[in-house]
């Protein structure tokens, strides 16, 4: 990696016994995201978190809907977005990402819960599955999922 672009070292010991965190999963390109989910459900088992609430929705553009209602129910402590955006031949693919991150990022900074940013935006398949258990078990499902501990332990002295 370049310079500033090294992930910083986090804890090692990192429990998240007894937080509430949903997941939430876009259904289009069902087999990346299912790969991103399969990641992020193994992450939190290391972490000692049981899912609190699993959530579907029909893709990535109508995450952030569903992250703001879960948000604004009190019920949990952080979110986990999960998705996969695979550019095409249109301009739909910046239209999508850029709506889902910015959407996302909007609604933690409305309701001050943590939403870990499981979305993918890439060129091809190829990255995608690079990114979801790829070579060397890279999985961005399970990269959120440590976020997402991270950040309800980090915030739950503030709300």
């Amino acid at each position: 990696m370049a310079s500033g672009d090294e992930r910083p070292s986090a804890p090692t010991l990192l429990s998240g016994k007894g937080l509430r965190i949903a997941v939430i999963r876009a259904s289009w390109n069902a087999t990346i995201v299912d790969r991103l989910v399969a990641g992020t459900e193994r992450a939190l088992s290391d972490f000692d978190v049981d899912i609190a609430e699993r959530v579907s929705v029909p893709g990535c553009f109508e995450i952030p809907l569903a992250c703001r209602a879960l948000a604004l129910s009190g019920k949990f402590d952080a979110i986990i977005a999960v998705g996969a955006i695979i550019r095409g031949e249109t301009t739909h693919y910046e239209i999508v990402s850029n709506a889902a991150a910015s959407g996302i990022q909007a609604v933690q900074l409305e309701t001050g819960i943590p939403i870990a940013f499981g979305v993918l935006s890439v060129e091809s398949q190829d990255q995608a599955r690079a990114r979801s258990e790829g070579a060397g078990g890279h999985n961005v499902g399970a990269e959120a999922a440590r976020v997402a501990v991270e950040m309800a332990q980090l915030t739950a002295d503030w709300r």
